[in-house]
């Protein structure tokens, strides 16, 4: 028997809508072609706004998102990237180097007033720096989905040297290089047929 749960009687909104959930989600693709068209500043912070909203471990906020529009500054990254994301990269209206910040506990008396949260990991250095990775690495996702929500594409890539570029771009040692995002309006009729998902069963068991 299926159960509906009235979520405005919990104090919630109501699920998304069919079209939301394919912007997001369903009919949303990873793109590799961006028409010529700019990206505003306005959407790109908007995006972020969002992106920040989402759940992180003691509220930390690790992400660090460098964007790069000139040419001359896509050109710094080349070096640094496979030879397959080289040329998609130099045509992207926007490209997005996203890292997180080892020493994100910095923030945390800012973050999160009512505890000692940052001395928890001033004094691990190899615990911050996986607590950085792995909540750097959910908001990365989040930004993702902000990006697919103000209305832009997005073609996420780990295809790089992460050294290379914190050498470039974070010389302090400070932010981590994790993902790189190419950022525009994408070219649907560009797009290779949609690969494959596992079901449920293949990724999930309920005990």
């Amino acid at each position: 028997m299926t159960v509906f749960v009235d979520r405005t009687s919990l104090g919630r909104g109501e699920p998304l809508g069919t079209a939301a959930l394919a912007q997001l989600f369903t009919e949303a693709r990873t793109h590799n072609h961006f028409r010529d068209l700019p990206v505003p500043d306005r959407l790109l912070r908007q995006a972020l706004d969002l992106a920040k909203m989402g759940p992180t471990a003691v509220n930390q906020q690790s992400l660090r998102a460098l964007f790069l529009r000139s040419d001359q500054a896509k050109e710094r990254l080349r070096p640094a990237l496979m030879a397959g994301n080289v040329e998609k990269t130099m045509a992207a209206p926007v490209v997005a180097i996203m890292g997180h910040d080892v020493e994100f506990y910095k923030h945390l008396p800012f973050l999160l007033p009512h505890a000692d949260a940052g001395s928890w990991f001033a004094g691990d250095p190899d615990f911050a720096a996986r607590s950085a990775a792995q909540n750097g690495t959910l908001q990365v996702a989040y930004f993702i989905l902000a990006l697919r929500a103000v209305g832009l594409d997005a073609g996420p890539m780990s295809g790089f040297d992460s050294p290379k570029v914190e050498q470039e771009f974070f010389p302090d040692g400070k932010i981590k290089a994790n993902v790189i995002i190419n950022i525009g309006y994408g070219e649907d009729a560009k797009l290779y047929p949609r690969s494959p998902r596992l079901s449920f069963e293949e990724m999930a068991t309920i005990l």
